[in-house]
């Protein structure tokens, strides 16, 4: 009997407010930008072109990944569904502002555990790393299928942790996975071996011209 494969693709937004204005985003709320309406559009051409399909996807319901899931799954004709597990980190007081302002609110502590709260009042890299792990095996839950993920640069790091098998740090050491705007990574999932396989991370052929 052949094994099952499930093949799953993990985009994050495109480039929004707070991106803009170097802003700490977390739950707060802000929008794509008209360069990330661009990026989101010229993403979901690349896939019209390329005959990419899924058949199923799930969005953070934050406006900057749901207005990113709603361009590229409407043009795909993909069914969209939003799951709060894939929001971006919590990052409690830190919500929204600027670096100097960060610095008068909740300045970051001399050295952060895994367990250290970013924000004072928000989740930490733990709590985010098993929320990652618990969507995924939502998916994994499921009969195999192609599924997009559109969600944001915290949650997908920690994406990769627990499916890369990748212990946590003290003080943000060990490697970083550097989504940029609307750039994404597919890994396909064999599970009667428990193969994880990347095909391709960053992938952006999309975004010509920027860095």
């Amino acid at each position: 009997m052949t094994s099952e494969i499930y093949t799953i693709t993990f985009l994050r937004h495109g480039e929004s407010v707070g991106n803009m204005e170097n802003r700490f985003q977390g739950h707060a709320d802000f929008p794509l930008t008209e360069k990330g309406r661009l990026q989101a559009r010229a993403l979901a051409e690349r896939w019209q072109a390329e005959g990419v399909l899924f058949d199923r996807a799930f969005s953070s319901p934050l406006l900057r990944a749901r207005e990113t899931a709603e361009v590229v799954c409407t043009a795909l004709g993909v069914p969209l569904e939003f799951d709060p597990d894939w929001m971006e980190m919590n990052n409690g007081l830190l919500a929204g502002l600027s670096d100097e302002e960060a610095e008068q609110v909740a300045p970051r502590p001399d050295f952060m555990t895994p367990y250290t709260r970013f924000g004072r009042t928000g989740e930490s890299r733990w709590e985010v790393y098993l929320r990652a792990g618990r969507a995924v095996q939502r998916i994994l839950d499921q009969p195999a299928r192609s599924t997009l993920i559109v969600a944001h640069g915290g949650i997908l790091n920690m994406t990769m942790y627990a499916i890369l098998g990748i212990p946590l740090q003290a003080d943000f050491t060990g490697p970083r996975f550097m989504f940029h705007n609307t750039t994404f990574t597919t890994f396909t999932y064999e599970a009667e071996h428990h193969n994880w396989r990347m095909l391709h991370f960053d992938n952006r052929p999309h975004l010509k011209g920027e860095e």
